[in-house]
């Protein structure tokens, strides 16, 4: 399968999930998200993907609105929360069971990686979900996620070509195996979710960090048997911290315009986050650092090595 990115009307989204403050990784994909829409002419919606409960910290999703104002980027229309949605994504697993592509299965993380090392797989490896509860579920056992079946042979092979990193495949038989879209504790898992979103809002560009780049073609996948069209997607590095791990709040990622005046912020978070992005941007005020920032960002894309 391949994914082709439409062509208009551009509409994009920076989704958020408030674990904490907006910090300087995810101000990197805001931007780069609320870039792509600007030299586009297009529209930015802002959603706060708040369904992991176990890790919405309380105020943080006011906080990241107020970031991103004080940051100059504002969206169209209302901010949306997915806790306000629920109804949207039980309407699509019925969908899914209705077409009989969603079984319940009752294994462990352990039992899985088990499973992957009596298969041959290496210790700490990738754990392929081996099919286990395809057929039932083994007497005693019980339920404890819903899973959706992933075709087998070529069909499972879903490619598609990023903007910024180029040609991507993965065959999600061999890969991924059939992947989780609601959780034992009852959370609807992302890649349900941010289908059915993207789906709904009428997503036609995806602009996000790389570390969801591999995620990509399972969304391709539900886009297709939930029948939605699929957008086009442009994957940015990540920043990392001194270890070279993801920054993010579970590796002490701080906000960044806590406390900080205008030029603070240029200087602290604004121009940094420009500069990892490949733009050459020197403004001194805040409206200046976009009027520069939208045209940089075009040249930016425009020095991209063709995708074939």
């Amino acid at each position: 399968m391949n994914s082709s990115p439409l062509t208009s009307p551009y509409i994009g989204r920076f989704a958020p999930s408030p674990s904490g403050p907006l910090h300087m990784g995810s101000l990197v994909a805001a931007m780069a998200s609320y870039l792509d829409a600007k030299v586009h002419l297009g529209t930015w919606l802002l959603r706060i993907e708040d369904l992991d409960y176990d890790r919405n910290v309380e105020g943080a999703d006011l906080g990241i609105l107020a970031s991103l104002q004080r940051c100059g980027m504002h969206w169209d229309g209302e901010a949306t929360w997915q806790s306000r949605r629920l109804p949207l994504y039980e309407a699509a697993l019925k969908q899914l069971q209705d077409d009989g592509l969603v079984y319940a299965c009752g294994c462990s993380r352990k039992e899985i990686q088990d499973s992957v090392l009596q298969a041959g797989g290496p210790k700490g490896g990738v754990a392929v979900y081996p099919g286990t509860c395809r057929h039932g579920l083994a007497p005693g056992k019980a339920a404890r996620a819903l899973r959706l079946r992933v075709p087998q042979g070529p069909p499972a092979v879903y490619g598609f070509t990023d903007r910024w990193a180029g040609p991507q495949q993965q065959d999600l038989a061999g890969e991924v195996g059939d992947f989780i879209v609601l959780r034992g504790d009852g959370y609807w898992a992302y890649q349900l979710a941010v289908v059915v979103d993207d789906g709904e809002q009428g997503i036609t560009h995806v602009v996000r960090g790389a570390d969801l780049l591999d995620s990509t073609p399972r969304q391709l996948y539900l886009q297709d048997v939930l029948g939605l069209p699929h957008p086009g997607f442009l994957h940015v590095p990540v920043v990392t911290n001194g270890s070279g791990e993801k920054l993010s709040k579970q590796t002490g990622a701080l906000a960044f315009d806590t406390g900080t005046s205008a030029a603070d912020l240029l200087a602290s978070a604004l121009l940094p986050a420009a500069r990892f992005l490949g733009l050459d941007v020197r403004a001194d005020k805040v409206d200046d650092f976009w009027r520069q920032a939208i045209p940089a960002w075009a040249q930016r894309l425009a020095r991209l090595p063709e995708q074939a």
